[in-house]
């Protein structure tokens, strides 16, 4: 499997001096042939210290001078050093000071995606034959997704980190924003996108995960005294809406299924964060549409009840998005075929919804 948003910078196991200091003189001139593009092409590679470019790669990820030089072995002042270096020799300031850690320039951002490729190849030729060890690994990934998949897809995942590879860091980003999060992900800034109506690339590798379909929940009580929604309840009742992107969050797609039947809804609440919806609809005459797998998760704590909506609203897919450089990446491969092995467990024992269901082309909901 492999698909969506789109990159990643290699790090496998501990320091990376130890690969690429050896023979220097030969990556050096491996090098020439793997950065391809202008900013660096139009530079005499002769003297560029390779080092440079791995101290770089950990700057860029770690967006800290201490923690960078940590990562690859080396003390801060000779991390300091070679960012003044660094800075020389591509005439920029890459990193600038923002809080308590650094920013990345334009330029370092631009640099980001070739160099990585780069190392990542030099890294396979010096040591073509060297496996990956999850249970030793120590690695940082970086991934966003959206609010369900903090819900459904990342607890699952974080279990599986700790049980098989407790070295592996995982950092989740919010994903409010499919073309933003796909151009992080093209830069190297992600390394994988977790979640609905993922934008697409060229450059990006899509798999489905599996297919989610939309329940409504109501207050447990008030479900329990009922026959079950008809459509013109349904309608009628006032609505909680969950909208990621701010404002109403309307129309959606179940707003255009009630105009079909001649039918409108009131939005009486809508809410930032789809784990505040169960809560807002407990003990009350509230009414809300969600994805099955997200309301289950509340039943029990949010005195909600999951009932079957009045008409059928067309499923959504959750899908993985990475780049194709994960090819040459066997800690990101390894941890992809993990997310995959997490999806296959939500669809199994854990899912509810039927993942052979009809995607829809909008899988906001209401």
């Amino acid at each position: 499997m492999r698909h969506q948003p789109c990159e990643e910078s290699a790090h496998a196991t501990p320091p990376r001096r130890y690969v690429l200091r050896q023979s220097i003189g030969t990556t050096n001139s491996l090098l020439k042939s793997i950065i391809t593009i202008s900013i660096i092409a139009t530079m005499n590679l002769s003297a560029v210290d390779l080092n440079l470019l791995v101290a770089f790669e950990a700057l860029m990820e770690e967006r800290h001078v201490t923690r960078a030089a940590e990562r690859i072995g080396l003390a801060q002042p000779s991390m300091s050093s070679a960012l003044r270096r660094l800075r020389a020799l591509f005439a920029d300031e890459l990193f600038l000071r923002a809080g308590a850690g650094m920013q990345p320039t334009e330029k370092a951002l631009a640099l980001a995606g070739p160099i990585g490729d780069a190392l990542r190849q030099i890294r396979g030729v010096l040591a073509p034959d060297k496996g990956f060890d999850p249970s030793t690994a120590q690695r940082r990934i970086t991934i966003a997704t959206t609010d369900y998949g903090d819900l459904v897809v990342v607890p699952e995942l974080t279990r599986l980190l700790r049980r098989e590879a407790p070295g592996i860091d995982l950092a989740v980003r919010p994903l409010t924003d499919a073309t933003s999060a796909l151009a992080k992900l093209e830069r190297a800034e992600l390394d994988a996108l977790i979640g609905g109506h993922l934008a697409d690339s060229p450059r990006c590798l899509r798999h489905r995960l599996f297919v989610e379909r939309f329940v409504c929940i109501r207050d447990a009580t008030r479900a329990r005294g009922s026959a079950g929604l008809n459509l013109k309840d349904y309608a009628a009742l006032p609505h909680a809406l969950f909208s990621a992107a701010g404002g109403d969050g309307l129309p959606s797609v179940i707003d255009g299924l009630l105009a079909r039947h001649g039918l409108k809804r009131r939005v009486a609440m809508t809410l930032a964060h789809v784990v505040a919806v169960p809560f807002v609809v407990a003990g009350t005459d509230l009414v809300a549409t969600l994805a099955e797998r997200v309301a289950r998760r509340f039943t029990d704590i949010a005195a909600i009840a999951v009932v079957p909506p009045p008409f059928d609203i067309p499923a959504f897919a959750i899908d993985l998005v990475h780049t194709r450089r994960a090819a040459d990446d066997p800690a990101l491969r390894w941890f992809l075929d993990a997310v995959s092995r997490c999806a296959g467990r939500l669809t199994g024992a854990g899912g509810h919804a039927s993942d052979n269901a009809e995607p829809a082309d909008d899988d906001r909901g209401g």
